[in-house]
C-alpha cells in the first residue's frame, strides 16, 4: 500500500508549484510541529498484560488549536497518523474555521477487546498524552472505530469536556454531530450536482457502511436519489433497481454485514468501485482508488467521505477521464465543522438545536464549495488542488516565520 504521508506531501507540492506559494510556507508544512509515540500497558480481562502503541501528531496550529480525531485500527501507524493530521490542517483551513490540524491513533483491533478493556485502553492513552492536549491546545475527536462513549471516557479521564468533541449529548456533545460528516457531504453533493447540471435521476454506489456511509445513504435516498450498491469491510451488495437502506441497516445489525441481503447480488469492494454508476461515494479507508484501478472507474462524480481514498496517480487518471472528484478536505469537513461548534458550545456553556447546527454547517460548507470551485477555475486545476491552494493561502497569512 502506498505511504499516505508521501501522498499528502505530493499534494502539497503540487498546490505550491501551481499557486507560487512561498518556499518557507511549503517547508513549514512539510513536517508536523510535534509527534509522540506512547506505550500503553493494559491489563486484559484474562489477567494478561498487553502493551499497545499509540500516536498523537500535532501538525500545525497557525490558525488555532490542533484539532483531529483518534482512531483505533490494526493498521494504524505513524505515517498514516501524520498524513491524517496534515489533511486535517488543510481541511480546517478549507472551510475557514479557526483551528489547526492534529490526529491520533492506537494500533489495535477494537473488535477483539471487551468494553472494559476498551475503556482501560482509552483512559490509558489519555494518561500518556494528557500533557500535550487541552481546550486551547489540542482538541481530539472520534474517528475510525471510536465512538461518543469512548470520547466520554477520555473527557472524564482528562477532566475537561471542552478538550474532546464527538461526545454523547448528555456529556456535552453537540446536536447533529453523529450525522455531521455525512450531512456535510450531502450538501457538497447537492452543490456539485447543481454546478454540473445533473438531475436526481442517477445511480449511486457507496463504499463503506459505517456511520458516515450509512447516514449518507439514508440522506441521498430520502432526497430522491437511487442507491444501487453499498459495502462494508466484509464485502458489498448490488441491485440495479435500488436498495432499501433502512432494511439493509437492520440486516447488518442482525448479521454483522451488508452481504447476503435478500434480492441483492454479493460483490467485492473492488467490484463496487467499478460499477456503471453516476456517483461513487467513498466512505471507507485510504488508497481505495489507485493507478491500478482508476481506469476502470465508470462514475462521473466521486464524493470523498473518507480521508485519502484516492492516490495522486489516480487523481491524474480520473482528471483525464473528466471525472469530477469532490475531495476529502472539503467534502468530509462537516464533521470537524460541527466539532468546532461543539467546542464553542462547551466553552460558552451553551447548547444549540440540531436545526441551528445544520444551518450553520450548511452555510460554511456551501461557501467553502464555492470558494474551491472558483479557485479551480482560476488556476484550471482539479478541486483537490484548488482546495489545497485555498487552504495554504489562508495558513500562509497566519504563519509566524
Amino acid at each position: 500500500m502506498q505511504n499516505p504521508y508521501d501522498n499528502a506531501m505530493t499534494q502539497l507540492k503540487k498546490a505550491g508549484d501551481i499557486a507560487n506559494i512561498k518556499k518557507d510556507t511549503l517547508l513549514k508544512l512539510s513536517s508536523p510541529d510535534r509527534f509522540i509515540q506512547v506505550s500503553i500497558p493494559i491489563r486484559m480481562d484474562s489477567g494478561e498484560l498487553k502493551i499497545f502503541t499509540g500516536y498523537r501528531v500535532q501538525y500545525d496550529n497557525s490558525r488555532g488549536p490542533y484539532k483531529g480525531g483518534i482512531r483505533f485500527h490494526p493498521d494504524t501507524d505513524l505515517s498514516e497518523v501524520k498524513a491524517l493530521a496534515f489533511w486535517m490542517t488543510i481541511k480546517c483551513s478549507v472551510v475557514g474555521i479557526p483551528l489547526g490540524g492534529g490526529k491520533g491513533g492506537i494500533t489495535v483491533n477494537p473488535k477483539e477487546l471487551s468494553k472494559a478493556e476498551l475503556e482501560r485502553l482509552s483512559r490509558g492513552f489519555i494518561q500518556k498524552i494528557k500533557p500535550i492536549i487541552g481546550p486551547n491546545q489540542d482538541i481530539p475527536a472520534p474517528d475510525v472505530y471510536t465512538t461518543p462513549e469512548i470520547m466520554s471516557w477520555m473527557a472524564d479521564e482528562f477532566g475537561n469536556k471542552a478538550t474532546f468533541t464527538g461526545k454523547p449529548i448528555e456529556k456535552g456533545g453537540s446536536e447533529g454531530r453523529g450525522n455531521a460528516t455525512a450531512q456535510g457531504a450531502f450538501y457538497i453533493l447537492e452543490k456539485a450536482m447543481a454546478k454540473l447540471e445533473i438531475n436526481k435521476d442517477i445511480k449511486i454506489a457507496i463504499q463503506g457502511f459505517g456511520n458516515a456511509g450509512a447516514v449518507f445513504a439514508k440522506l441521498v435516498k430520502e432526497a430522491g436519489y437511487q442507491v444501487v450498491a453499498v459495502s462494508d469491510s466484509k464485502g458489498g451488495i448490488f441491485d440495479n433497481d435500488g436498495l432499501d437502506i433502512a432494511a439493509i441497516e437492520s440486516h447488518k445489525k442482525e448479521t454483522g454485514s451488508v452481504q447476503n441481503f435478500a434480492g441483492a447480488e454479493n460483490i467485492t469492494n473492488e467490484k463496487l468501485l467499478e460499477l456503471p454508476v453516476d456517483v461513487l461515494a467513498l466512505a471507507a479507508l485510504e488508497n481505495q482508488i489507485t493507478k491500478d484501478n482508476a481506469k476502470q472507474v465508470k462514475a462521473k462524480l466521486i464524493i470523498e467521505l473518507a480521508n485519502g481514498p484516492l492516490t495522486p496517480e489516480a487523481d491524474e487518471i480520473l482528471k483525464d477521464k473528466e471525472v469530477v472528484v469532490c475531495p476529502d478536505v472539503l467534502t468530509n469537513a462537516g464533521g470537524v465543522t460541527v466539532s468546532y461548534f461543539e467546542w464553542q458550545q462547551n466553552l460558552a456553556d451553551e447548547h444549540w438545536t440540531e436545526e441551528d447546527v445544520n444551518s450553520k454547517m450548511k452555510e460554511i460548507m456551501e461557501k467553502a464549495f464555492d470558494e474551491v470551485w472558483e479557485t479551480a477555475e482560476k488556476y484550471q486545476v482539479i478541486l483537490r488542488t484548488a482546495g489545497f491552494i485555498k487552504a495554504i493561502e489562508r495558513i500562509e497569512n497566519e504563519l509566524k516565520i
